[in-house]
């Protein structure tokens, strides 16, 4: 007797956006999926990579915008696996990393579908590697936290700003473009040096990355000049001074890719 064919969804992350970082379970997921649910930070290029005939539904957020609420998304996951054997729900960066990957996980549990977490690069590391960032370093960071600058209708952030305001530390805020003067400003009362070292990285690892370097003080006015685009991810601490020597000595001898830069000096 043949057994019935078992249906799951792949909860897969598409990396910051290059589709060159995409994992070989990732690809191989994309040219077996029978349908592909993506976000709107999927990059095109890694969407081009999805076979023809094969269904896509977006199903993409931005702030203020959320045309498919998570509850739809989590029911449709659900239907399409009673109707499809393999599901890839496609989403940028880590799925499991500010992706709500686990609460579509539990939905699917509860409704009896299967489901596999696929690690994607995470756009801290993504952007940090496209500047020559080193998130840790023995002589500028002892660790690096991720933390969302995304806030809830006109709410302030509730963030531990105290704890988050340590020089030793590399802070990296995601989706903080419209709240970085509020970051800045907090961290700043907290203690943290105005003059910390700090980077705003837009669609990092693409060809239309931009990036803008100033002090932690600077950056939110240097950023609104520049007009960064999002998703711009924020990178607050020494290790972005560091960065300056390993970039420098690389361009000088070709070893570092070209991307537009709005120059800022630490003060």
């Amino acid at each position: 007797m043949t057994k019935p064919v078992v249906s799951k969804v792949y909860l897969v992350g598409a990396g910051p956006g290059d589709p060159e970082l995409l994992t070989l379970k990732a690809l191989r997921l994309l040219r077996e999926a029978d349908v592909v649910v993506y976000d709107r930070l999927v990059s095109t290029s890694i969407l081009e990579l999805i076979p023809a005939g094969t269904g896509r539904i977006f199903v993409g957020k931005e702030c203020g915008c959320h045309p498919v609420p998570q509850s739809d998304i989590n029911d449709l996951l659900v239907q399409l696996a009673r109707v499809h054997q393999t599901v890839v729900r496609l989403k940028g960066g880590d799925p499991t990393i500010f992706g709500r990957g686990c609460e579509e996980g539990e939905h699917l549990i509860n409704q009896g579908i299967g489901f596999e977490i696929v690690p994607g690069i995470t756009a801290a590391s993504g952007c940090a590697a496209v500047a020559g960032i080193p998130l840790t370093h023995r002589a500028a960071a002892s660790g690096v936290r991720f933390v969302t600058g995304h806030r809830l209708e006109d709410r302030p952030l509730d963030l531990n700003w105290r704890s988050l305001a340590d020089p030793d530390t590399t802070l990296v805020v995601y989706m903080g473009l419209a709240q970085l003067p509020e970051i800045a400003r907090r961290l700043i009362a907290e203690g943290l040096p105005s003059s910390t070292p700090a980077m705003a990285i837009s669609k990092g690892t693409t060809e239309g990355q931009e990036l803008c370097r100033a002090t932690l003080a600077d950056l939110p006015q240097r950023v609104l000049a520049a007009r960064l685009p999002s998703p711009t991810l924020i990178i607050i601490g020494r290790v972005v001074a560091i960065s300056d020597r390993l970039r420098k000595t690389a361009e000088a001898n070709d070893f570092w890719p070209a991307m537009l830069e709005a120059e800022a000096g630490y003060a």
